[in-house]
């Protein structure tokens, strides 16, 4: 088998961990509070892998406009929420759900964001070498099954239904295989995308869900976020 269709294959695989994390949560159909602390535990997730792994290596392969494009992406996501989609500004929703239906869409943009560049890391690896693709794949595919958990749990919270839960999870699986493909075809795109994917993900982690993780008094859900700040570090060590 080729590198290519192995490391395509492969993504399919890491891929399918995403849509099983979201499947196993909505067989499970947690209460509205146990979905609160599946986003903080989310929130810090996607923190630590936007601070541990994305913001360095992005500024690796970035060179000079590494920063500047990581503040774009911030900037970016930014614009979108409350400039160019005015209706739905961050705050004025009223809340019936864990979070609101827009901050399950932001975290699906940034999750999906983040999923496209486990792809690309995977076609990166099998670019170089087959071992180093291997090596690549089971660090992306361990952290993928809480990914999946994640993006599901925040739908849920925001009102969307199973449907929807499901088919965001599956649509991180799609991207994953999507990120194999782009850096195939085109391996120096990694130097924009990654560091703008950054920002991203540092925005939708901060500035989205952390607020929506403060509503819950007590140092419980801060325990908890914290919690996903250790599971994502963990992972990256194993």
């Amino acid at each position: 088998m080729s590198s290519l269709w192995l490391s395509l294959v492969l993504g399919l695989v890491a891929g399918s961990a995403d849509y099983l994390g979201g499947f196993l949560l909505v067989r499970r159909s947690p209460s509205a509070r146990a979905l609160r602390y599946f986003v903080a535990l989310g929130a810090g997730f996607m923190l630590a892998a936007a601070v541990l792994e994305m913001v360095p290596e992005g500024m690796q392969v970035g060179g000079r406009w590494a920063a500047l494009l990581i503040l774009l992406g911030y900037c970016g996501v930014h614009l979108l929420e409350h400039t160019l989609v005015p209706h739905f500004h961050f705050g004025e929703e009223t809340h019936h759900h864990a979070v609101s239906a827009k901050t399950s869409y932001s975290v699906l943009l940034g999750l999906a964001t983040h999923t496209f560049f486990d792809g690309v890391a995977i076609g990166s690896g099998f670019a170089l070498s087959t071992w180093l693709g291997w090596v690549l794949f089971f660090a992306v595919f361990l952290h993928k099954f809480p990914e999946g958990f994640t993006m599901a749990s925040v739908m849920l919270a925001g009102g969307r239904g199973k449907a929807a839960a499901l088919n965001s999870a599956l649509f991180l699986g799609a991207m994953t295989v999507l990120g194999v493909l782009a850096i195939s075809l085109h391996p120096a795109w990694v130097r924009l995308g990654l560091p703008l994917s950054a920002g991203v993900t540092i925005y939708v982690a901060a500035t989205d869900l952390v607020p929506e993780v403060n509503r819950e008094p007590g140092i419980r859900m801060a325990l908890v976020f914290f919690a996903g700040v250790v599971v994502f570090f963990l992972l990256r060590l194993l």
